[in-house]
């Protein structure tokens, strides 16, 4: 049975006639009968940079190695899949930005199914566009909502001038400063002061980096209550880091715990913003990429056993492990689940536990090879369930930790009051999707990804809402009266969406471009929101990034 879709190849940026089908090591001994081959491909070496334009970028490669011959290669952007080729040795990568920096790997497929892992990173800057002419300045701006700290506003949409190469998107700005920026004609701004005039004005800005005039300014003024319900409002600064925070819990006397994604430190964040470091994560080490120090969780019976659990990367194996915190000190970290695979991108990382405190969920990528995430027998791709002891439970669906399958990159988890597992998912280079996990569910990667693919039939379960990978590649979720919060990283906002059984409806979004790219979302002991931004890192190096944890006041 072929576990990946059928993917167009694709030379010079264009789609040919010829299909690629990569099938499971165990398929592809089915057929052939021979053994099967689960030895992945040497990863491709030699990539050179050849011709740079504005907007295309030519790269080439040595072939890679393996027994069972090579199918083709992924070219990657930083985990994102820009194509899928054939067995070729060069290719076009279009539709680019220009003077922007590009870090491209390379994978290789075999014919058994096994992908390789990234090869070296190769980087290159596209050129300047000779593009001057600034696009049409933003009409019809109005204001359409303002409460106490959020002003909704839209406008006409603009295209870019006819001999330009595209419009990037648009700039807010509150009183003559700029405060917000993204690509749709309507943006949310908050954190604003309630009871108090603001002015607004909107300008576009192409791909070259050439922006119009502001467009005329609308004046409206802020109420002085938020509505009822869970909207964001006031947000404060509570922290700043010079690494990623990435998971994020609380402890009973209401102080925070998080991990730094690079170091592999555990902090602990006081009431009053005093950090104090608590330990290392034994055996740490990154992957070039997402690879790290990740999810996090708070033992829900910590008042008595004092433990913290932490999905982290070592040189060989994600895994899971709980440690103890004594004092201001933790350690005697024990593995509780190891194995899970990890790679460049797609580790996944999110820890969560269920409202009884029974059961302790887990969300794991698929280590950049799509076959895994259909195997049932791997843990990559999935949602673990485990006891807080690292057993499996006896109702689990395959008798391991597997709870549900067919998961790309999933990196958020939450419950909602009726008990419900939502899961938050990172996809692969087209769509985004927010779903609710059945026990034993297949939801369809790599074949389909969101509702693009091969969707239909087979039991597979659909998701709740999509995004595309631009205004979206959400990371972490929370769940606050009935409002799912999702954090958007190249979206860089807070997505709101009202909870109706196992549906969700009222699709807002707040602070679009305001806070930069948001990662994780955790509600705290005193009522607010804590979001961590994700800002300025290069992977897997530590202190280089520039990110803060925010506590977002909620009506």
């Amino acid at each position: 049975m072929a576990l990946r879709s059928k993917l167009p190849l694709v030379i010079g940026g264009a789609v040919a006639g010829l299909m690629v089908v990569a099938v499971s090591p165990m398929a592809f001994a089915a057929v052939t009968g021979q053994a099967a081959d689960t030895t992945p491909p040497t990863a491709p070496a030699g990539l050179k940079i050849g011709k740079v334009t504005e907007t295309t970028i030519e790269l080439s490669w040595k072939s890679a190695k393996d027994k069972s011959g090579i199918a083709g290669y992924d070219i990657m952007k930083q985990g994102q899949q820009l194509q899928s080729l054939g067995n070729v040795n060069k290719t076009v990568i279009t539709k680019l930005l220009p003077n922007r920096e590009y870090v491209l790997t390379v994978m290789a497929r075999d014919k058994a199914g096994n992908n390789s892992e990234d090869s070296v990173e190769a980087k290159a800057t596209t050129k300047k566009s000779n593009d001057k002419i600034a696009p049409a300045v933003p009409a019809g701006l109005k204001i359409t909502d303002a409460t106490g700290s959020n002003v909704t506003l839209t406008w006409n949409p603009v295209k870019d001038d006819a001999k330009g190469i595209g419009l990037s998107g648009y700039k807010v700005y509150v009183d003559g400063t700029e405060m917000a920026s993204g690509e749709e004609n309507t943006a949310t701004i908050g954190n604003l002061e309630p009871d108090k005039s603001y002015s607004f004005q909107v300008s576009a800005v192409d791909l070259a980096g050439n922006e119009s005039a502001k467009s005329a300014a609308v004046k409206t003024g802020t109420t002085g209550n938020e509505p009822k319900g869970a909207v964001p409002g006031k947000v404060t600064t509570v922290t700043t880091s010079k690494d990623i925070p990435w998971g994020l819990d609380f402890l009973p006397d209401g102080s925070a715990i998080y991990t730094e994604r690079d170091t592999f430190n555990v902090v602990k964040l006081a009431k009053d913003g005093t950090k104090t470091t608590l330990g290392k994560l034994p055996n740490g080490k990154g992957t070039d990429g997402e690879g790290g120090a990740l999810g996090l969780e708070v033992s829900p019976s910590f008042s008595s056993d004092g433990l913290v659990y932490v999905f982290y990367t070592t040189a060989g194996d994600n895994r899971i492990v709980r440690g103890k915190i004594t004092g201001n000190t933790i350690g005697d970290f024990q593995p509780i689940l190891t194995g899970i695979k990890r790679n460049k991108f797609h580790n996944g990382g999110r820890l969560r536990f269920s409202p009884d405190g029974k059961y302790l969920f887990a969300s794991t990528g698929d280590a950049q090879n799509g076959d895994n995430a259909q195997n049932k027998n791997s843990l990559n791709g999935k949602v673990l369930r485990i006891l807080p002891d690292g057993k499996i439970p006896s109702d689990n669906p395959f008798g391991n930790a597997v709870w549900s399958y067919g998961h790309c990159n999933p990196q958020g988890l939450a419950f909602d009051s009726a008990g419900n597992l939502w899961e938050q998912e990172f996809g692969n280079s087209i769509m985004d999707e927010l779903n609710v996990i059945q026990k034993g569910g297949n939801y369809g990667w790599p074949g389909c990804e969101g509702t693009s693919g091969s969707c239909g039939g087979g039991g597979l379960i659909a998701p709740k809402k999509t995004w595309s990978v631009g205004s979206c590649s959400c990371s972490g979720i929370a769940i606050v009266k009935g409002t799912i919060f999702i954090g958007a990283q190249r979206g860089a906002r807070l997505y709101t969406l009202d909870i109706n059984g196992t549906s969700v409806t009222n699709l807002k979004s707040f602070f679009q471009g305001q806070f930069g790219r948001i990662r994780t979302a955790e509600p705290s002991p005193d009522g607010t929101l804590w979001i961590t931004t994700s800002d300025g890192d290069k992977d897997s190096t530590p202190n280089n990034s520039n990110t803060k944890i925010l506590s977002v006041a909620l009506g």
